[in-house]
């Protein structure tokens, strides 16, 4: 079987895993309190243009994205988000459970356009009955989206300003990141996102470590007793260290932004391969995710040899898949795809 179910099928990228097993024998103390993990707070830091700022590390995208929105909401607020978000489709009500509501708007390949947040917010306001309503008091996105699609500097610079007119932070889910910072035409840098986003975290799970996320923020105050927060929801790994080694790991000689360039080379290769041989794209990607349109026939004989996921439900004649390309995707594995259709 070759695998492009998704980006975390297999362990660690080697770097990763080697620095954890030259530091397995090294005791430390616990909840990252630790050196290497302050050694990656630093790393991150530097590599977003922050000199002041602070780094906390969870160990995956839902357990983040619902800690992050309950620390950032009071308790009657909701989030506002693209109805194809991941905390509105796949994360079985874990913002709805902290008492915030999720508040969608319609997107746009996947993504969620500040007019549309603006004018949301022009009409809950204009509406004297709102202090009935559930106030949005955020703004969700992730980049890239759910069907890889990117957000430009400008598109970003209007979701922030909008932010800033209502006091709203503007929070992106940085789950796939490094695909996106890697992506060939995009104009936004890491030093950006830092520069726009209210918080945002940097995904590991995906994108090389064997788990782990690492929420950013520009502002010292904007998450108070975070430690705290992350410990009643279970969160707080007592080996902290493990997510300070992965990270520092990361960050150290270029290693997620390799991951990225490597996982975004090989997508286009397999995108440029099924567009030759006449498959339709769903959606147009330039990220490590790719859409395309095939017949339910196709679907069933692929699947005996190749791993990859519907998504949505499954068509009367034809069904959308989607493979994921990451680190451990090799040119053999493109070309048996390719080969196979």
């Amino acid at each position: 079987m070759v695998y492009f179910n998704c980006d975390y099928m297999a362990g660690a990228h080697p770097e990763v895993l080697g620095a954890l097993c030259e530091t397995n024998l090294q005791k430390s103390v616990g909840y990252g309190f630790d050196s290497f993990t302050a050694d990656a707070r630093k790393a991150i830091l530097d590599a977003c243009g922050l000199e002041v700022g602070e780094v906390f590390f969870l160990q995956g995208g839902t357990q983040t994205n619902k800690i992050v929105i309950d620390r950032l909401l009071s308790r009657n607020d909701g989030v506002l988000c693209s109805d194809t978000a991941h905390i509105n489709v796949h994360e079985a009500g874990a913002i709805e459970a902290d008492g915030h509501k999720v508040i969608t708007l319609p997107g746009l390949d996947g993504k969620l356009e500040a007019r549309d947040v603006l004018q949301y917010m022009e009409d809950f306001y204009a509406d004297d009955t709102n202090g009935h309503m559930v106030r949005p008091a955020m703004v969700y996105i992730s980049h890239p989206t759910e069907f890889g699609t990117l957000y430009t500097r400008s598109e970003l610079e209007s979701l922030a300003e909008v932010c800033r007119k209502y006091r709203m932070p503007l929070y992106v889910d940085g789950a796939r990141l490094a695909y996106g910072l890697c992506a060939e035409g995009t104009d936004v840098t890491l030093h950006d996102i830092a520069r726009l986003a209210d918080v945002f975290y940097i995904g590991g799970t995906k994108c090389g470590a064997l788990f782990g996320e690492a929420v950013v923020t520009r502002h010292i105050d904007m998450l108070p007793r975070f430690m705290s927060l992350v410990k009643l929801h279970g969160g707080l790994l007592a080996k902290g260290r493990l997510l300070g080694v992965q990270f520092l790991s990361l960050f150290t000689d270029d290693l997620y932004m390799r991951i990225g360039r490597h996982a975004d080379r090989l997508a286009m290769k397999l995108k440029d391969g099924l567009i030759e041989k006449g498959y339709r794209q769903y959606i147009d990607s330039p990220t490590n995710q790719q859409f395309f349109i095939l017949s339910n026939e196709m679907i069933d004989r692929l699947s005996e040899c190749l791993g990859f996921e519907l998504w949505g439900p499954r068509g009367e004649q034809a069904s959308v898949v989607r493979f994921v390309t990451d680190w451990s995707t090799t040119e053999e594995d493109v070309a048996t795809l390719i080969a196979l259709l």
